[in-house]
């Protein structure tokens, strides 16, 4: 497992890099970065067919990449938890072990709109991903 932190734009990254963000159960993306992916991914009634409960995890395949919609808490308006988002986190780790995926990018998960603290998101982050050769990168501006 490596963990890196850039100060970039996370949509810059190479297209073969797999990429996650934190949604709703309801999947509003209203508000944060998560518009930006409705508006590059769309595939909305995709990701609604799916039916992810809070702790787990709906999929799209763009590409060469998966991208990752970790549903964190019920509704957009509530704040997840960080139990919820170890669900999720697992959840991705195994589909990403189960498809050879090596590489994720993403935001600061669960922090900034959400409210979690960024030193508990990264060690959360550092344990799951510990036993894999999976490099996550985190993108932050």
């Amino acid at each position: 497992m490596e963990l890196a932190i850039k100060n970039s734009d996370l949509f810059l990254c190479n297209e073969s890099i797999s990429l996650a963000h934190c949604v709703s159960e309801d999947l509003t993306m209203g508000k944060g970065i998560a518009v930006e992916f409705k508006k590059r991914f769309g595939k909305v009634e995709e990701l609604k067919q799916q039916k992810a409960m809070v702790g787990q995890v709906a999929k799209l395949k763009v590409g060469d990449r998966h991208v990752y919609y970790l549903v964190t808490k019920e509704k957009h308006n509530d704040k997840p938890n960080i139990t919820t988002l170890k669900f999720c986190l697992r959840e991705m780790r195994d589909h990403c072990v189960a498809h050879g995926i090596n590489e994720l990018a993403m935001p600061k998960i669960g922090c900034g709109l959400d409210g979690l603290a960024w030193e508990d998101v990264q060690k959360l982050i550092i344990t799951v991903f510990k036993e894999t050769n999976i490099k996550v990168t985190i993108y932050d501006i």
